[in-house]
């Protein structure tokens, strides 16, 4: 088996391209995160009227958020679980290559958000049609979803400058 070069050690060209690949990807993934504290305010409350939407007031009889239709969330979750697919694989790859971690921290690392991202985008669909308390278990999965982008990103940076 041949030896695995860690990224300390590639070209400075490829060292360079994967950090501002990092910088980059780590600008949209806030976004991201503004658009949902946006969206949502960050709170449990806020989170289930985006998708289960707000109970109607007998006085006004319209809501100020309506339920999610499931094509929205059909549309939503398509789009993230595979977009976060796609940036978790190239994500965990470039892990792989880091030495900061052990490697049974590593893989932590390189699977947790593939099943993070299964389980905040599918609890959108609990929120919506079973209970809207399945918001605690978005909160939980999306936090760990994100945490774990960040420090892979932060260890992935940290790397490649070096």
């Amino acid at each position: 088996m041949k030896e695995i070069l860690p990224i300390r050690i590639w070209p400075p060209q490829l060292k360079l391209l994967v950090a501002a690949f990092i910088i980059v990807l780590s600008i949209g993934v806030t976004i991201g995160v503004i658009y949902v504290g946006y969206n949502t305010d960050f709170t449990p409350s806020g989170t289930q009227s985006y998708y289960a939407g707000d109970t109607v007031n007998p006085e006004f009889e319209i809501p100020e958020q309506y339920p999610k239709s499931l094509e929205a969330l059909l549309l939503t979750s398509h789009t993230h679980i595979t977009a976060f697919a796609i940036i978790f694989l190239v994500m965990g790859v470039l892990m792989f290559f880091t030495e900061s971690l052990s490697n049974k921290w590593k893989l932590f690392f390189m699977i947790e958000p593939m099943v993070s991202t299964l389980v905040t985008f599918g609890s959108f669909f609990a929120i919506r049609y079973i209970d809207p308390n399945f918001v605690y278990l978005t909160i939980v999965s999306g936090v760990l979803m994100y945490m774990s982008y960040y420090i892979m990103a932060i260890i992935i940076f940290r790397e490649t400058i070096t």
